[in-house]
């Protein structure tokens, strides 16, 4: 994967993009706008002035509607107008934690939402590949130390998860009822699923996540606060999945039969990391700092131990990681230096994407 390689399918090319203001999104579009992509996007406006998709100027980069896609009318009329090439569809509720305060949201934005998008596909006239992002949370957790392969049962203890999973089952269910491979040349849909590790990177303010934790607890002289110490995730900078879809959406074009499938986007098996871990990693590289772990009282449940089997990437669709864990924190913790120093982000932001592009595997 190179940025020749990508521009051949990507410039030119219509691409609606859900979930554009977000954190992944962000990072996405502005990829995709690098490449020469004609990008409209579709979400909720951004939370803060100081999110990534304002630092980056986004506006500037695409269409961007400001909406919700549980209004379904709105959301399929602005894709069919559209007409895409591509889509990828990133648009959630993505907080674990959060699942439990407002659980049916969460499953009508990542269920629902998920169908009103497939319902747009099967209107459009033209081929589109179509690549909706879901999670590596989807698997029904066992907390055992086998990584879980896309065949592995799916499920789902907290909401989030539970809504990521039934996603994937509506994707399913739509790739075999209404755009089955046997019947490619008459629908000429391609369907595809990404399931992403924990992915860090800059531009990430959310609460309730590690890596932004980090940064505020650092940037106000504070300490850490380390609830989960021994869990055990997939780390990846967010540059790692996105560019794992960009790809794939290469590869459905040249077989999209072949690729019309679910696919794990994950570290290598040493960077799966506890949390303690990274957090000492990050604070060796950002240079001070101290972190706490609270006394454990009774807490939501979240996986203490989640592994992803990438090996189904690596081998069909020739994809692997660029950066290791250290690697990862290293290039997420360089980003917010920049923000630190008052420094631009829109060109940093493009820089990190450009030495990314031209790091080896």
């Amino acid at each position: 994967m190179d940025y020749q390689h990508l521009t051949h399918y990507y410039k030119g090319k219509r691409v609606f993009l859900t979930g554009h203001t977000g954190f992944k999104g962000s990072w996405l579009l502005n990829w995709l706008y690098l490449l020469g992509a004609d990008i409209k996007g579709y979400s909720l406006a951004p939370l803060n002035d100081f999110d990534l998709f304002n630092a980056i100027e986004g506006d500037n980069m695409c269409v961007s509607v400001i909406g919700n896609i549980l209004d379904r009318e709105h959301f399929l009329s602005e894709i069919l107008s559209f007409e895409p090439d591509y889509i990828f569809h990133l648009a959630a509720q993505p907080l674990v934690r959060l699942s439990y305060e407002v659980p049916s949201e969460t499953f009508s934005v990542n269920a629902i939402g998920t169908a009103h998008l497939m319902d747009a596909v099967r209107l459009l006239k033209q081929p589109c590949n179509v690549i909706l992002i879901t999670t590596d949370k989807v698997y029904e957790n066992k907390e055992w130390h086998y990584p879980y392969r896309e065949i592995d049962r799916l499920g789902g203890y907290d909401p989030y998860s539970a809504s990521k999973a039934c996603a994937e089952i509506i994707i399913s269910s739509y790739r075999n009822s209404f755009f089955n491979s046997a019947n490619y040349s008459i629908h000429r849909k391609a369907i595809a699923s990404a399931r992403a590790g924990n992915v860090i990177g800059g531009g990430d303010w959310a609460q309730d996540r590690i890596i932004p934790d980090i940064v505020r607890a650092l940037l106000k002289n504070d300490k850490i606060v380390v609830r989960n110490p021994y869990s055990i995730r997939p780390w990846q900078h967010v540059l790692e999945p996105l560019g794992g879809y960009l790809h794939l959406g290469t590869k459905m074009t040249e077989n999209p039969i072949l690729y019309s499938d679910s696919w794990n986007f994950g570290p290598l098996a040493e960077d799966n990391l506890t949390v303690e871990s990274l957090v000492k990693i990050s604070l060796s590289i950002w240079g001070n700092g101290n972190y706490e772990t609270p006394v454990k009282k009774e807490e939501l449940h979240e996986a203490g131990l989640l592994k992803l089997d990438i090996n189904k990437a690596m081998n069909i669709l020739k994809w692997k990681p660029k950066y290791n864990a250290r690697g990862a924190i290293e290039k997420t913790l360089e980003w917010y230096k920049i923000f630190e120093n008052g420094e631009s982000i829109s060109s940093f932001t493009q820089y990190q994407i450009s030495e990314f592009i031209n790091a080896k595997s």
